[in-house]
């Protein structure tokens, strides 16, 4: 009786697109199969794969700069929201803007605006626990006229005056027990200071929040985890940091050919995830892959 066996491979279910990045590229495809052609402020998501594959249909990425001398065309945004000045650039040269920025960042946007009318009046500061340079925080610091400071380790609070009140809000894709962590060190700051006047939104988004507690479980089930993610998604090393703690034979990639610098044999169970940037497509097409390898080892 021949003993090999089929490596089982099953694809978390939880794992794929969040509401803002299916919107964004739903609105994409409506307005690309209507014109065959449209730009896009910046990667409409950070997953090159994708990208690839909506450039293929017609869509063009852009930079800021290119973006500054375009006129009278159209041009859709992202999820990730933009700053007032992008809206400002687009009155001024007669473009037209499908706004696809995901309702939960819309949101924390306004939030962000009216608590910095409101440290005005007291000489407060307004901090931002995100990644410096990442699109929504460069959206969320617009809010502010470019003045609120933006905190990503323990080391950044270093340049701020703790005497003078503080509102902290997040990224919607930082990671919970991180934000915890730096408002745990605020307070205690604070506290010493004398400062009773500090505040800490929790504004990290439940769908990528929810995620953690899912991904748990699901790299407990499995003797590999293939992770997929494009290499520019902050939510994609949050995410895989999380499988890679519970799951220690947990490998990275982002296209099928990754798979080949993975030693597959001899395995049982292999679970694919991914994040919320992540196409179901591409994690079913890592599947298939892993699947070939597979037979092709009990072949031998």
């Amino acid at each position: 009786m021949d003993s090999k066996q089929d490596t089982i491979v099953e694809i978390d279910s939880k794992s794929g697109f969040c509401f803002g990045v299916i919107n964004a590229i739903h609105q994409a495809e409506k307005a690309l199969e209507e014109t065959g052609s449209l730009y896009c402020l910046g990667d409409i998501v950070h997953n090159g794969a994708e990208v690839s594959r909506l450039n293929s249909k017609g869509l063009v990425t852009i930079s800021y700069e290119q973006f500054k001398d375009l006129h009278d065309c159209t041009v859709l945004l992202r999820a990730h929201g933009e700053p007032p000045e992008t809206y400002e650039i687009a009155r001024q040269n007669n473009i037209t803007i499908i706004d696809a920025t995901c309702p939960v960042v819309l949101a924390l946007q306004k939030k962000i605006k009216n608590a910095y009318k409101e440290a005005q009046k007291k000489n407060g500061q307004v901090l931002i626990f995100g990644k410096p340079g990442h699109a929504e925080v460069i959206g969320l610091l617009g809010q502010t006229e470019n003045s609120a400071v933006v905190v990503n380790k323990i080391e950044d609070l270093d340049s701020i005056d703790f005497s003078r009140p503080i509102v902290l809000f997040s990224q919607t894709t930082q990671n919970i027990h991180d934000l915890k962590i730096i408002q745990d060190e605020i307070a205690r700051r604070a506290n010493e200071a004398g400062n009773n006047d500090f505040v800490c939104h929790d504004t990290i988004c439940r769908r990528v929040a929810n995620r953690e507690a899912d991904l748990i479980s699901f790299a407990k089930k499995f003797d590999t985890i293939i992770f997929v993610s494009g290499k520019k998604s902050s939510n994609g090393k949050v995410l895989y940091d999380i499988c890679k703690k519970i799951n220690e034979n947990t490998h990275f990639v982002s296209h099928s050919s990754d798979l080949d610098l993975i030693d597959l044999n001899p395995l049982k169970s292999v679970g694919i995830c991914g994040a919320t940037s992540t196409p179901k497509w591409l994690m079913e097409e890592i599947a298939n892959k892993v699947k070939e390898i597979n037979s092709l080892h009990n072949d031998k």
